[in-house]
């Protein structure tokens, strides 16, 4: 969630940026006078990792899984992106290209950066550009999502301007995978599922949701949000098994949806013995011969549980959550707070408030559980020379390199034993 843009939100506060990293075990914030990166190990606490004062107007931080390594821009420097070894409090690398950049995605293997007409393509080892996609459709406000899979790591990213298209790229052997015909209006929204085998689309309208398989293409399930009003789609985001979704809007309402087909979830039918039963059997008898747009819309699915927001048109971000072996849906808004909620998963319904915390870590009081459930040091700046970039190409597009061996190789990926290392190749 980057609010730099948002100028009527973040005018008035500290924040800039919230966002989740890849497994949702972490809540990285950007703010005017840095960024810091908080646990969601509890419900109660907002407990904080870290945080770094010295970079100011901090507009994105993006954290790799639970690892060291964190990527930054800031509004003094919007064109550059710094890779840096947080624990450390060293800077790895600094790169800068040709326009502002929009957003950053990482996973284990690849590093994204998002322009609004080119994404660059590095390899997250040793930094270097892969691959330059140029000449995208205008992107303004950096849409683009990445696998966090090693198996299918893919890139999707709008393919039109005009009409919802999306475009899926291998990121490992660097190639068009394929182009979704996903709606009828632009992109809003994509989102990957964490097998990085479905793909989630909304588009500017934000009626219907749609997962699509990947690479194929193949609609799997289509959701409807809503038939009265058009809305703006925050955000969205799979629960880690990849059995619930969650679409986030600028109204007060959040819905989750289930992603189980038909034959899942068939129950052998009884007669209907009211007038509403015998109604609903000859709806759903008709859409063999109704309208395309008419059978559609009895097809479509519906939501499986719902939340009520305290706010109506702050922009937002969803995360689907276990924490403390309770499912979660956890929202960070613009108001500036973060909201937990929990999640029945047999039941659905409208989800419960459970606590709220606020996203500049402050000791204030957070609000108590509404309903009672029955569950329930400072980073380093470097300088570096045009001879950090040996090894780089600059007809690629971004100009920088690496800058320390020893943090590239002292950096690992994950969180138990760190492993495997950043290598720097410098041929």
């Amino acid at each position: 969630m980057n609010l730099a843009s948002q100028s009527g939100e973040a005018g008035g506060s500290q924040l800039l940026f919230a966002n989740f990293n890849q497994d949702n075990t972490s809540l990285a914030v950007g703010t005017k006078s840095g960024y810091k990166f908080f646990s969601l190990s509890s419900v109660d606490k907002l407990e904080q990792i870290y945080e770094c004062t010295d970079t100011e107007d901090v507009c994105i931080v993006e954290r790799l899984f639970s690892s060291s390594l964190v990527a930054i821009v800031s509004l003094k420097a919007p064109r550059k992106l710094k890779v840096c070894h947080f624990k450390k409090g060293t800077e790895i690398c600094n790169y800068s290209y040709s326009n502002t950049i929009l957003a950053v995605k990482l996973n284990r293997q690849r590093l994204i950066v998002c322009l609004e007409e080119s994404l660059y393509i590095h390899n997250i080892r040793d930094m270097k550009v892969l691959h330059t996609i140029r000449e995208t459709p205008p992107n303004p406000s950096g849409l683009c999502a990445l696998s966090i899979s090693n198996d299918n790591c893919y890139l999707a990213y709008p393919g039109s301007a005009t009409i919802g298209e999306v475009q899926v790229f291998d990121t490992v052997n660097l190639r068009a995978a394929n182009m979704i015909p996903a709606h009828d209006s632009p992109l809003a929204a994509l989102a990957f599922d964490a097998s990085g085998t479905k793909l989630a689309t909304a588009s500017e309208k934000g009626t219907v949701i749609r997962v699509f398989s990947i690479p194929e293409g193949q609609k799997l399930f289509e959701f409807r949000r809503g038939v009265k009003r058009c809305v703006s789609i925050c955000s969205l985001a799979f629960s880690m098994e990849g059995l619930y979704l969650s679409a986030s809007s600028n109204t007060e309402t959040v819905h989750i949806f289930k992603l189980e087909t038909q034959k899942e979830k068939y129950v052998p039918a009884e007669e209907p013995t009211t007038w509403g039963g015998y109604l609903g059997k000859v709806l759903m008898a008709s859409t063999t011969y109704l309208p395309a747009q008419v059978t559609e819309m009895f097809t479509q699915g519906r939501a499986f549980a719902t939340v009520r927001l305290p706010f109506c048109g702050h922009k937002n971000i969803c995360a689907l959550a276990v924490i403390q072996k309770i499912p979660r849906l956890l929202v960070a808004a613009a108001d500036g707070y973060l909201y937990l909620y929990n999640l029945d998963p047999q039941e659905g319904g409208e989800c419960t408030l459970m606590k709220q915390h606020r996203l500049d870590g402050s000791a204030e009081p957070s609000n108590e559980i509404l309903e009672q459930g029955s569950h329930d040091r400072p980073l380093v700046a470097q300088t570096y020379s045009a001879a950090a970039a040996k090894g780089y190409c600059e007809e690629q597009g971004a100009v920088g390199g690496a800058g320390l061996d020893d943090d590239l190789n002292d950096l690992r990926l994950d969180e138990e034993n760190e492993q495997p290392p950043l290598i720097l190749e410098t041929d």
